[in-house]
Formats: C-alpha cells, structure tokens, sequence
C-alpha cells in the first residue's frame, strides 16, 4: 500500500497513543477538581459484525438491523446516520463538538462534516449522529476508493472505535483495527464509563497535571507537580493571576541612539558587549529563557509569549532590546487584563509603530499597514464568524468579508499623525535626548499630520460607533482630542466586533492547548470572552481560566489522532529544560539563558518573527489533509534533524561557557531518575517514571519495547548512560514532539 510523504508525516507526528485508563488509583489532588476526564464514545455496530449500526436521525433501529449491502455515494448531497452512546454533553453541547474521520483503502483520511447529533427517542444515552458524506475541505484531489472505509467519531480529543460503513456499491474490504470487536448496545451498555483497568501508570489524575503543566506554563517541575495536586489547577490558576512578574528582572538598558555610538565595542568602552545588549535582541532572548526556566509567574509568562506571538513584531525592524522590552511589558501587563486595553497600548506602542509603519503614517503620505493588520492578524480576520469560529456564507455559500479596501482606507486616516514621543517634560518622561523614544506611548507630535476628514469604520450587527464625524476647522489642542477621540472610537468599533471572541479565542487555545479546536471548545470561551459573568467583555483571565479548565483540555489522555500540537521549538526546549532540572554547564548554578541558537534552528528565533504573520501561520494545514496545525509549518527536513540534536546535546553533553557572550553554560541534570535507573537492572522502573514524567502514562507498548532493548544494551554498571539514553529516546521520538 502506497502512501504519501505527507501523509507519512502525519500519521508519524500525530500517531495514535495507548490508551492508559486511571481508575482505581488513590487521589492525593485537592477536592476543588473533579475527575477531568471524559468518557470515550463508543460507536454501535451491528450485532455480529463491525459494521456501523445506520437508520434514521432520531430512531434508534435496534440491535438486529442487517449489514447495509448496498452502500453511500460520496458527494455533497449524501448523508448517513450512525449511532453513538457513552457521552456526557454539557448543556448545549451539539454537532460541533463532535468530528468523523473516514480512512479509505488506500490510507487517505477524509473528514465528513457533522449535520445534527440528536438523543433517539427509543433507547436512553445513544445519540443519533447525522453526516455528509464529503469531505468539504476536499485536500484529496480524488475521492475516496469505492468499497469499506473505517470511521470513527472523535470528542473532546477523544477517539470512540472504528467501524466499517460502505462507500458505492462494491469495492475491496478493509481491514478492522487489531483486537476490533462488534460494539452493540446490548454490549456496551454493560458499563455506561470507562471498565476498570489495571494498566495505569502514575497516581490519579498525574497525566492531567502533566498535560496542564505543558499548557499553563513551560513544562513541568517535580516542585509544580507537587504543588498542582496539593491544591487543584482552579486554586494554582488564581495564584497566578496574582503572582509577581517576572522573577529574573527584565534586562534594563537605557534607549539609545539610533546609530551605534562610535566607541560602542571600541577598545575604550567598558561594555565588552555594547552592541550586542543594546543594539540586538541578545539580552531581552537570554532573559526570556532565564524566565521560563526558573519563573515562578509561569502563566503570565505563558500568555504572554502567545500574545507576541498574536500582537507581532520583530526585532529585525526594531534593534535595540531596550525597545523590545517596552513591548514585551505592554504584553505582560495586560496578558491579565482587558483585551480592550490591550488593543489601546499595543496600538501606540513605539515598537509596533515603527514595525507596521504607523509612526510614519501622515494625512499626506498615510500607510495602511498598522490598519490593516490590526483587523486581519490581531482582532477580526478576513471572513464573519460565527460564535463557535466558523465561517458566516451568503445564499450562494461564499464567505462574507469583515472588510474591504475602503475600510481599510478610513482607518488608516485615524491611525494618521501619530509618532514617537519626543517632547521635552513630564508628557515624555522616559525621553532621552538624541534616542528615539519607545517607552512612552506615542502622541500626536504635529497636529498637521492627522486627517481631518470624516471616516466609516466597521459595518456590523447593532454596531453603534460605525462613523467618525469630520473636524472642519479644528487647530491645535482640538486636532489633538479629534485624534485621540477618534482612535479610541476605532478601536472600540474593532473591539465589538462580533468576530473577536472567537477569533482570540481560538488563537489562544491553538497556542496553548491544541491546533484544531472544535467549533465548540472554540464557541465555549468566546461566549466567556463576550461575557465574564459579570457583564464585562474581554476579561482575560477568564478567558484563560475557561481555555485551560475546558473538557476538551482537560484529562488524563487525548486519544484522538488529530489532537494536539507540534511542540514549537521554543516550548520544546523549556519542558525537557524544565524536566531535567537545567543548570549552568558545571551544574552549580543557572543556566545563563544563551539558548536562542538552537531554537532559531528550529525555524524559531526569539523575538526575531520572519513576518508579522509570526513564525507559522494559524491557518497551516498538513499537505493532503484537513489537519490544522500550525507549527508543522516550520516543520521541515532541516528543522526534523535539529530536533534530534537539540537532544543529543543536552542529554549527552551541554552547552558550554564562552566568554563573554556565554558566561554560565547550560546544561540537564539527571539526578532525579538515577536511583530508578540504579535500583532496578532491567530498566523497568526507570522506563515507568518516563512513561509518566514526560508522556502522561501513554507510551506505547511498540515504543516501550524499543526503548528498554536500546537502555538494556547499556551496562546496568552505567545507569547514568542508561538514564540518558533512554531519555534521548524519549524526547525525540514523534510522540512526545506532540504535546498532547
């Protein structure tokens, strides 16, 4: 059977984990979190065979319904109903929440679109489910073979069975999963949640914990488990919230001129690295791996790398780390804040003025871009969206645009005249003199400079703010409340925009959780983005609060295929960094955080974005499927091997000084898995605390097998080589590149 490339990526990147079940286990977590996980559905089959059970939306058919002989046409009119059970929806819960996967013959997924979920009338907890049988995103340039196909029904990063349906009218069989058997109702109703098993790895719940650690922080610590299961993830996350940030203090150099000084690394200047700490990125990238190794604040230092991942710049336009820093503290200032003030200073930021060209924007020479990526990147998108992040279509079913070009003309003439602060007293007061000025917010500096002519914002359902009148004859201090005025009125026009929930939203839960929400995860925290609960819009600590407590974030296991993200370098680094208790290169002290070089190998160079649409687009696909992934756009040959040799450096040496652009070094500590690998000769002990530790109790029994006869060709006489050893293979196979 022959498969593409692509598709060899896919199923190597994204493969199927065994599934390790936690029941039984004695908790020692705190009682404010309930079991997170949910149950796996499971889809009915006929009573003697792994065919799927198919009838009508609504009805149940019941057990003795025959093998369908004649099958479904794969086109956009054909439906088929199949029939679900072990599910427990929240209220509101429906068809978005829910996707089938069809597998074909010849190895090529398809996704059907879900029409309706539906409880039956005649047999309590199955639903009917009803689906196209299309595949809308139509990645395959052919449809699938006629003949058996294997679906299965995937929820809250969920996989149920698979089961076979026909496509056409004959065509080759296909083969069941290992160890498939028919799954009637008279079967499975013998257990309405998951059977006891006694293949579980770990205390209660300590996957969850694992995979919230990835998600809320930089990767797990012994010292953050511990606290996690001590006292919840809902009291951790309020914790957070008032947690002192950041705990390496931020770099802190003066602004400087624009131009290096002369004697800027001569023989005379006492600064062995002038250009490097204020002309480059070097300081503010070593501080910012310095903060995710050993921060206390994890969270806020989590959101706010996702938001500069969101809200973009680069220091390829803005060179000086002090001006990078005045960014980043906008970031992390309102990572707990209000979206709507965030919009406000990042809008007159001194960075993202000079980035996207607004502090060279006049009424006589306007530029667009700040304009039009304020809407397309950081807020609206390009299409209406629905609550859940689905795109709006007209009669004809194209989608509608939020804007068009004269749109984006009318804000560019609000987002005129404004430039870096540089007047003299208390309205500058981080001025210096001969530097241009990034600290402050910008101002409008020459009155002349902004348009004064009446602009049409954004056209939406009940919008009330759509047009700015004109300043006829307006001068001075007047210009000057137009313009601010003005500003805030296009940034509220943006900010109640009903795409920016679910736009945010899902950038957010495909930076932190996963990149392929469902519709319904994506739905559940713009209604929180709309509305707290106390009627404010925007509050974003309880967006975060609902992304990361969300049931499809949360739980032991994701056992579908398609769940999850490729580990983006930077997290990469800091969760094995963070797991081996990362040092200095003598291991006496800390790194000193001089890492960038091996993530900016990876197609990720901190605070070094290539384009202001980030280092991967949030819209990638993996080529010849529907599987959004955003990372796996810097997913290529080159980058694949540097993965490789990020381990080996770090497993089997360290990165070490080099004075003076490296004074500490860098390197992992094993000491905490030596007693296994020491206490037990056949890896055994040393293998379970991996499965654990940085694979959530969900190592295959393939990939277990593979790597305990690699650790046992290692002397029992040298458990470190054994420790490392095993955790090279570990951390670079393809499970655990994807952050489940």
């Amino acid at each position: 059977m022959k498969y593409r490339l692509a598709h060899w990526l896919q199923l190597l990147a994204v493969a199927v984990l065994f599934v390790v079940q936690s029941a039984g286990a004695i908790s020692a977590q705190s009682t404010d979190d309930p079991n997170p996980d949910s149950p796996t559905p499971v889809l009915l089959s006929q009573e003697s065979s792994t065919f799927a059970l198919t009838g009508t939306q609504g009805i149940f058919p019941g057990n003795g319904a025959k093998k369908v002989v004649a099958g479904f046409r794969y086109e956009p009119a054909s439906t088929a109903v199949v029939y679900v059970t072990n599910l427990e929806l929240l209220d509101g819960e429906v068809a978005n929440a829910f996707r089938v996967y069809a597998e074909d013959t010849a190895g090529r997924v398809y996704k059907f679109p879900i029409i309706a979920i539906r409880a039956v009338k005649n047999a309590p907890g199955v639903y009917s489910v009803k689906m196209r049988i299309y595949d809308d995103a139509g990645f395959w340039n052919e449809p699938p073979r006629d003949g058996e196909v294997l679906i299965s029904l995937t929820w809250r990063g969920l996989s149920s069975n698979r089961v076979k349906l026909l496509l056409g009218e004959n065509g080759p069989t296909i083969k069941d999963d290992p160890g498939a058997v028919p799954t009637p109702l008279s079967t499975v109703q013998k257990f309405s949640k998951e059977p006891p098993t006694t293949e579980y790895v770990g205390y209660r719940w300590s996957g969850d914990r694992s995979r919230f650690m990835e998600q809320a922080a930089f990767g797990p610590t012994t010292a953050l488990d511990q606290r996690i299961r001590r006292i919840g993830l809902r009291t951790w996350i309020a914790e957070q919230f008032q947690a002192p940030y950041p705990k390496i203090p931020y770099p802190g150099f003066p602004q400087m001129p624009t131009n290096a000084p002369v004697d800027c690394d001569g023989a005379a200047d006492p600064d062995p690295l002038c250009s490097l700490n204020h002309y480059s990125m070097y300081p503010m990238q070593n501080w910012f791996f310095k903060e995710a190794f050993y921060g206390d604040a994890q969270l806020k230092h989590r959101v706010t790398w996702s938001l500069s991942q969101i809200w973009v710049t680069s220091g390829i336009e803005t060179q000086q780390s002090s001006h990078a820093e005045a960014y980043y503290k906008v970031l992390d200032r309102n990572a707990f804040g209000n979206w709507r003030q965030l919009m406000q200073e990042m809008t007159l930021n001194g960075a993202m003025g000079n980035y996207l060209d607004m502090i060279r924007s006049t009424r006589f020479n306007p530029n667009e871009n700040y304009a039009r990526e304020v809407l397309q990147l950081f807020n609206i998108g390009l299409f209406m969206l629905n609550q859940d992040g689905t795109r709006k279509t007209d009669l004809t079913g194209n989608p509608i645009p939020t804007y068009d070009q004269t749109t984006v003309n009318n804000f560019t003439n609000v987002f005129t005249g404004w430039s870096l602060c540089s007047v003299s007293g208390p309205s500058c007061p981080n001025l210096v003199l001969g530097s241009p000025n990034y600290k402050d917010p910008l101002i409008i500096a020459n009155t002349n400079g902004h348009d004064l002519t009446a602009k049409t914002l954004l056209n939406y359902p009940g919008v009330t703010n759509q047009n700015v009148p004109a300043c006829a004859g307006c001068t001075g201090t007047a210009i000057t409340s137009y313009a601010s005025n003005s500003l805030n009125q296009a940034l509220d026009n943006i900010f109640y925009h009903p795409n920016v929930p679910p736009f945010v939203s899902r950038l957010l839960i495909q930076h932190m959780v996963t990149g392929d929400p469902t519709p319904a995860y994506v739905g559940r925290v713009a209604a929180v983005f709309i509305n707290n609960g106390q009627g404010v819009r925007g509050d974003m600590k309880s967006v975060i609060k609902a992304i990361l407590l969300d049931p499809e974030a949360r739980g032991n296991v994701k056992t579908d295929p398609y769940y999850g993200k490729l580990r983006e370098p930077v997290q990469l680094f800091t969760n094995l960094a963070r797991h081996f208790q990362v040092s200095s290169a003598d291991g006496l002290s800390q790194s000193d955080g001089v890492v960038n070089g091996f993530t900016s190998n990876l197609g990720q160079n901190v605070f070094m974005s290539p384009t202001v649409f980030n280092y991967y687009s949030p819209e990638f696909y993996i080529q010849g499927t529907s599987l959004k992934s955003p990372e796996f756009g810097i997913y290529t040959t080159a980058t694949s091997v540097g993965r490789l040799n990020l381990g080996n450096t770090f497993v089997f040496s360290r990165f070490n000084v080099s004075v003076p652009t490296r004074p500490s070094g860098t390197s992992f500590k094993f000491t905490e898995l030596l007693p296994f690998a020491q206490a037990d000769a056949s890896g055994n002990q040393l293998l379970d605390e991996l499965n654990t530790r940085m694979m959530h109790g969900t190592m295959s029994a393939s990939m277990r097998s593979t790597i305990l006869t690699a650790v046992l060709a290692v002397p029992s006489t040298n458990p470190t080589l054994r420790v490392q050893q095993a955790v090279y293979l570990v951390a670079t196979s393809s499970q655990y590149q994807v952050q489940r």
